[in-house]
């Protein structure tokens, strides 16, 4: 195979590079600068506002694995999605797995970061390319963030912007990789053999809300972690693992778009903050999963929570 990753000088996608670099496969990131990218990439220069340097980016590629940068502005996404999407069709891709970067609420919602991702789908899945749709719930990683690992570290306090009381099936980085990997190699029919999940999300492309529910445009696969766990059981875990109580506090929504601000602009962080607000108000089981479900449709065993947690140099992230 020879893969194209759209998104690998970022967090997600290359995370999803570095696996299938380190799986033996020969893998391509687009990127502007040419810099950025994990080892054992070949880098392509180029925007996905580019449609002829899209084309090229896709020159010989068999499989493309797709995660868009934080931009949220519906008729920029667009241009880059159907670039995307043609210059796939173009080279015969065999298979594209698009990463939504969320979940998907079931209905439509007044919110930039769900609804240009929920366009983004359409459009891949309506353009007769195999098409794979991952999405995924909130990040560990983020935990790792120093506004998160400093409290941790210094005053046993897990501070994160979500209700105390909503189930999270928390994914790693890692287990993305391993995630997205498996939908891009398992076959279509393997994939769709999951039983139902306990929260139906799969709209547009399965509004049955079957994990891999099979459509004739595209699949659809919910992804999560090992375990769902609340806030409270989330610090449990933490206190369990690292051997000291640690206690979960629901960070504000403000104060959270502030810092957020500092290090994405006003604009991004407004949206990104919206899916939080969204999520406290609307969406108590989007982020719920049946972690069995998902191992047995990808054929993967998932990082027990505490695993992860035991990994992580909490005290060198909290400097």
């Amino acid at each position: 195979m020879n893969i194209l990753v759209i998104g690998a000088t970022g967090a997600q996608g290359g995370a999803v590079a570095r696996r299938l670099v380190d799986s033996g496969h020969t893998v391509r990131g687009l990127t502007r600068s040419g810099a950025g990218l994990p080892p054992g990439v070949t880098p392509v220069t180029g925007d996905l506002a580019d449609a002829s340097a899209v084309r090229a980016a896709f020159d010989g590629v068999t499989h493309a694995c797709v995660v868009l940068p934080m931009v949220f502005e519906p008729s920029v996404v667009e241009t880059y999605i159907r670039n995307i999407a043609e210059a796939a069709v173009a080279v015969g891709v065999r298979r594209l797995v698009y990463n939504t970067a969320n979940r998907m609420p079931s209905v439509p919602t007044s919110v930039a970061a769900f609804e240009t991702r929920r366009f983004a789908t359409s459009v891949l899945v309506e353009s007769g390319v195999e098409t794979v749709v991952v999405r995924p719930p909130v990040y560990l990683d983020n935990l790792c963030a120093p506004w998160v690992a400093g409290p941790l570290a210094h005053e046993g306090v897990l501070r994160y912007p979500l209700p105390a009381d909503l189930p999270v099936s928390w994914l790693s980085h890692a287990d993305l990789a391993t995630a997205t990997i498996a939908a891009l190699t398992r076959s279509t029919a393997d994939l769709a053999v999951a039983p139902p999940t306990t929260a139906a999300v799969a709209a547009p492309l399965s509004p049955d809300g079957l994990v891999g529910a099979l459509t004739p445009e595209g699949l659809a696969l919910d992804l999560g972690g090992a375990e769902v766990v609340t806030g409270s059981e989330l610090a449990a875990a933490f206190s369990v693992t690292l051997g000291r109580p640690i206690r979960y506090v629901a960070q504000d929504l403000d104060e959270f778009e502030a810092g957020l601000t500092h290090a994405l602009g006003a604009t991004t962080a407004g949206e990104v903050v919206s899916t939080y607000r969204w999520i406290a108000e609307h969406g108590h089981d989007l982020y719920d999963l049946d972690p069995a479900a998902l191992e047995k449709a990808l054929a993967i065993s998932l990082t027990p929570l505490s695993a992860w947690i035991a990994a992580q140099p909490w005290t060198e992230l909290a400097r």
